[in-house]
């Protein structure tokens, strides 16, 4: 046979072989289709999606309850922003003496009329969270308006408050009827907002909606709430707030009406 058959035999067969070894060693390092995918422990995206916040609302979700456009304007603010910072909390409308409670992803959990301070106004009178009850003049029973950190507690009394300014002794409460001649309870199912103008200040709360609502959700811990104003506009009293305000420790215990 011709030398240069054998030497085309011998490259041939030298070409095979490595051929050969080279699919073998592909087939050795490439994974099967359906083991492409699998990795040794958590992979990153299972895991962030673990400790990721629950997305937040661009817009608040009234749940088909009925509310006043600068009660949206605000509730609109608060979700868009953050401001709340993802914590539970509610809006009093005083016009309307309706109070409103929210999630910490501005969804409402339940809304209800309210009592509240007799006196038209949007400030309380410095010192009179310091002050008794009896020496508390009619013009000075106002329920201020702005954005307070809230906490729950007791009162004097031993019973359940949400703190909405401790230092000037204003509380979510239930409603107490503790002087007859008031009709505290009877101007709670008025549908006339003034007549639910009652209260030294604080913000008297039906005790099925504070049973339902309010305790369940701001009783549980820290909260924000915003108190709408009467006598100024809505934006001259919200504009601008970016953290919530501290609540000093105190060590005197305030009743509230």
């Amino acid at each position: 046979m011709h030398p240069q058959f054998h030497r085309w035999r011998d490259a041939w067969s030298g070409a095979r072989q490595g051929l050969l070894l080279g699919v073998a060693a592909l087939v050795l390092i490439t994974p099967p289709p359906r083991l492409a995918t699998r990795r040794v422990g958590v992979s990153p995206a299972p895991f962030a999606a673990l400790v990721a916040p629950p997305a937040k609302l661009s817009r608040p979700d009234f749940s088909g309850h009925s509310a006043s456009v600068d009660v949206r304007l605000l509730a609109d603010w608060i979700a868009a922003s953050s401001d709340n910072q993802q914590l539970p909390f509610a809006l009093l409308d005083k016009r309307d003496a309706r109070l409103f409670v929210f999630d910490g992803q501005a969804r409402v959990i339940d809304s209800s009329p309210v009592l509240l301070g007799a006196a038209v106004g949007d400030d309380s009178v410095a010192g009179i969270g310091n002050r008794p009850i009896a020496s508390v003049r009619p013009e000075e029973r106002t329920t201020p308006a702005g954005r307070f950190v809230s906490a729950p507690g007791k009162n004097a009394n031993g019973e359940q408050v949400v703190w909405v300014d401790y230092d000037a002794a204003v509380s979510m409460h239930r409603v107490r009827p503790v002087d007859p001649r008031e009709r505290r309870l009877e101007r709670l199912a008025s549908p006339d907002p003034a007549q639910r103008r009652i209260s030294y200040g604080c913000i008297n709360v039906p005790v099925a909606f504070f049973d339902s609502a309010v305790w369940p959700v701001l009783g549980a811990g820290r909260g924000i709430v915003y108190v709408m104003p009467e006598t100024r506009d809505t934006r001259q009293v919200f504009a601008g707030l970016d953290r919530p305000r501290t609540l000093a420790s105190k060590v005197t215990l305030r009743v509230g009406l």
